[in-house]
């Protein structure tokens, strides 16, 4: 059922992680919150139940954003569940198991672009459609994960994730630029190392222990303390921030 007296915000990849934290932050503060997920279902169930039982109105949307068709199909949903989109928040991403380039195949490298960028492009330009003045919106918000590894390069680990956040910040500079006549302001957070379950996803689960000594303040993030950072550039509160970027990175 449609709710009119909330704003709306989607968050892709919200099921764990920075995307959890940042929905359950946003119901929280007032949002219908959309909580996207790929495959886990029963944990998207609990941030949903979470927000519902704070008073908040949410929904899971099952959606694999590497797949163009199921993105249209996830904004589709957005709309007959909720009604207008306020806000995007860009965070669904993938890694692959830490080696060189040149252990690398195609597959793997097709597989993150697809995820990381296309995808990412392809949920903006969904919202844009929504929210842009020139379509009949009224205005809105993108914040789009990157990463430090856009800055440093993840060598000998994780150098296609590095590369396509890097290929995000160059996006989100050109499309706050594109629609910043339009109502629609876009931004990026830069986490740094955060204790998430993504590191496991890479092979290494305790990464963020090994190499928090890096690290000026020389401990992990939160995932919670990110999803400060992202509901900051959703609100209003930043009603004159677009095109730029917070790094959450402890000093990285």
């Amino acid at each position: 059922m449609k709710n009119d007296s909330l704003k709306t915000i989607l968050i892709t990849g919200a099921s764990r992680g920075i995307g959890a934290a940042t929905a359950l932050l946003a119901g929280k503060s007032g949002y219908a919150v959309v909580v996207n997920y790929l495959n886990n279902g029963d944990r998207a169930g609990e941030i949903v139940a979470r927000i519902t039982e704070l008073g908040g109105k949410a929904r899971a949307i099952q959606a694999d954003i590497s797949k163009p068709g199921e993105i249209l199909r996830l904004f589709s949903e957005v709309d007959n569940v909720f009604g207008p989109l306020h806000g995007l928040v860009n965070n669904a991403g993938i890694l692959e198991s830490q080696m060189r380039l040149d252990q690398m195949d195609v597959d793997r490298l097709v597989r993150i672009c697809e995820t990381n960028i296309i995808g990412t492009l392809l949920c903006a330009k969904e919202a844009v459609k929504r929210m842009s003045t020139n379509y009949g919106g009224t205005g809105g918000s993108i914040v789009n994960l990157s990463s430090t590894a856009a800055k440093l390069g993840a060598a000998n680990e994780y150098i296609d994730y590095a590369a396509s956040k890097g290929a995000i910040e160059s996006f989100t500079i050109g499309l706050a630029n594109e629609v910043a006549n339009e109502g629609i302001r876009v931004n990026a957070v830069r986490p740094g190392l955060i204790y998430t379950d993504i590191h496991a996803d890479g092979g290494e689960k305790g990464r963020v222990d090994r190499l928090k000594s890096k690290v000026p303040l020389q401990r992990g993030g939160t995932s919670e303390e990110v999803a400060e950072a992202i509901m900051w550039l959703i609100s209003d509160k930043s009603s004159f921030t677009t095109g730029t970027f917070i790094d959450v990175s402890g000093g990285l």
